[in-house]
């Protein structure tokens, strides 16, 4: 239980403010669709999303394995940022 709950707020509070979140909140200003089906199609694009997520990460751990992910993750994070840092005083 307490795994779940550690899962549960870490993907909460990942999806808070995130493009996904803006674009759901665009689509609830247009007062042609019902907030219902705003709710239930995006809470379903997540749901599907998730499940490619749990799919691929199960297999890359299977074939994975000797590889250390997170180690791979946190270069991947470190590059995007230093990436970021770069194009911020490029100029671009």
């Amino acid at each position: 239980m307490q795994q779940m709950l550690a899962i549960f707020i870490t993907v909460f509070l990942a999806e808070l403010g995130d493009k996904t979140q803006l674009a759901t909140l665009l689509f609830a200003t247009d007062r042609q669709q019902h907030p219902v089906l705003i709710f239930f199609a995006a809470g379903g694009a997540l749901v599907a999303s998730t499940a490619v997520a749990v799919v691929l990460g199960t297999a890359g751990a299977h074939y994975l394995s000797a590889i250390p992910l997170k180690l791979l993750a946190g270069i991947g994070f470190v590059a995007i940022g230093l990436w970021s840092i770069y194009a911020h005083f490029a100029g671009a």
